[in-house]
């Protein structure tokens, strides 16, 4: 079945749990489970001990409910339905259920192409209505420079205003990209060559110092579907991101190998597993605060000072525009890790 089934006595043993049910709880299956009580076997998902508790106390069981479980990062859709004698006594109830975890990381990612659709247009009004005045003054701050040569705090003045102005400048070029729809250059890449490139130019424009870098590439990766300048754009952001965090000190892992998509359970056997290649950047940084790590990929959300909180925004976009996707996990033991899952032909579909 392409659903997971529980069912239990009144007594609260289990009387039959299937292969789906164990696979999404994460469970092995043991022929011993049978005969236990559920909340023994179950113990790893509480929520799922609360749901099944209440099949005898209350007076509507939930029809087509969801119910998120935190500890397995998974979404589910149930009902709880009882088992009843020929006297129409309760003795035992059974949990219908589907993993809905892809459909939600599926909605929640309309959702996001929706905010930033708007936010874009937005965005764009601003960045264009910004251009003509700042190139109005980095033109008027120029002619004045060469008016005054020989006044050293009006040079001084208006050289920073020359600065501030091209930094601003630079911002709004930023944005604009950041609004423009990603078109790709797609042609057979090797990640291999993407990565050391990408290395390089955040030794650029980001001081590497004692940072250790380590780059490992599997033997024989295959070359995907993709545009190499937009690639080592993701790359450079995400290497030189973590030269900042590592403050010069320690180490920063990429690692490249192949895996496979698999198919969402529900078209299992309509649809192959789809070859991919994961790209892991890691770093052993501080790591980034819990409470930070959904609103990274955030439009102008920012911790440093000097930032426009775009660039990770970019990153996802341009991933997304590859039919990938991009994963973040970090604690202060262990550092920060970027994922990136790529499929190796751009016809997959598995990600938008």
């Amino acid at each position: 079945m392409r659903n997971g089934v529980i069912a239990f006595r009144r007594d609260g043993t289990l009387a039959l749990m299937n292969d789906e049910a164990y696979r999404v709880f994460g469970l092995t299956p043991s022929a011993g489970d049978v005969g236990r009580p559920f909340a023994d076997v179950l113990r790893v998902c509480p929520e799922i001990i609360r749901v099944l508790s209440g099949a005898f106390e209350l007076s509507h069981l939930p029809n087509r409910a969801e119910l998120r479980l935190k500890e397995l990062d998974r979404v589910i859709g149930y009902t709880l339905s009882q088992v009843k004698d020929d006297g129409g006594a309760p003795i035992g109830a059974v949990l219908f259920f589907k993993d809905l975890t892809q459909v939600e990381q599926l909605e929640e990612r309309e959702r996001l192409r929706g905010r930033l659709a708007s936010l874009g247009e937005m965005a764009a009004g601003i960045a264009h209505e910004l251009k003509n005045p700042l190139a109005g003054i980095e033109v008027m701050a120029g002619l004045l420079r060469r008016q005054v040569p020989d006044s050293k705090d009006a040079q001084s003045l208006l050289a920073d205003i020359l600065s501030e102005a091209k930094l601003a400048n630079a911002i709004v070029v930023e944005m604009l990209e950041f609004v423009r729809p990603v078109r790709l250059q797609v042609e057979r890449t090797d990640l291999r060559d993407v990565l050391q490139q990408s290395v390089m130019l955040a030794e650029s424009t980001v001081p590497r110092r004692d940072v250790v870098v380590r780059v490992l590439v599997e033997e024989g990766l295959p070359m995907i579907d993709g545009d190499h300048h937009q690639l080592s754009q993701v790359f450079t952001n995400l290497v030189a991101n973590a030269f900042e965090a590592l403050d010069g000190k320690g180490a920063l892992t990429i690692v490249a190998a192949t895996a496979t998509i698999e198919a969402d359970p529900a078209l299992a056997g309509q649809y192959p597993p789809t070859p991919a290649v994961i790209v892991d950047v890691s770093d052993d940084g501080p790591g980034i605060p819990a409470d930070l790590t959904d609103r990274i990929f955030n439009p102008f959300f920012t911790t440093k000072v000097t930032g426009t909180g775009l660039g990770l925004a970019i990153v996802r976009k341009i991933v997304d525009a590859h039919d990938g996707r991009i994963d973040v996990s970090s604690t202060p033991d262990t550092g920060t890790r970027f994922r990136i899952t790529l499929p190796v032909s751009s016809a997959s579909g598995w990600f938008k």
